[in-house]
């Protein structure tokens, strides 16, 4: 099965702790159904004074340029939006949630076949086929 890379809003690398748009830090693993690695720590200087200002967030957001979704205590209705056009699933966790237990989770639905958010995640990452127009043409499907 395909990995994909997933950030989490962490400053101490172990728990999600953060807000997005607030997030002083995103911890990026690469997760595969058998093994996941950090891969990247980001971290941000100054967040505090930028408490509200969305012109924080493109910078945020193009950080996770790669990641299939981002793990956080919160975003902002803005932060949703663009998150969602940039390809990555914001998603809302209780504060203190153990970055390893997500990724047992993500790991064990990779097993089991994936649904929502990573199913698409891994369906936007797979190669193109090119033979699927072939076999539409032999089902008989006409343009």
């Amino acid at each position: 099965m395909d990995s994909v890379r997933i950030a989490f809003a962490s400053t101490d690398r172990s728990t999600v702790n953060q807000h997005f748009g607030a997030a002083e830090a995103f911890a990026i693993f690469e997760v595969g159904a058998e093994s996941s690695q950090l891969v990247e720590v980001c971290e941000f200087i100054d967040t505090a004074s930028q408490d509200g200002n969305d012109n924080k967030l493109p910078g945020k957001i193009a950080t996770l340029a790669g990641c299939a979704a981002v793990y956080c205590l919160a975003a902002g209705a803005s932060a949703v939006k663009q998150l969602l056009a940039a390809g990555v699933q914001p998603i809302r966790v209780e504060e203190g949630s153990s970055i390893d237990a997500l990724i047992a989770d993500i790991q064990a639905e990779l097993v089991s076949g994936p649904s929502g958010w990573l199913a698409k995640a891994l369906k936007s990452r797979a190669p193109v086929d090119d033979a699927r127009f072939d076999e539409m043409e032999a089902e008989g499907w006409q343009e």
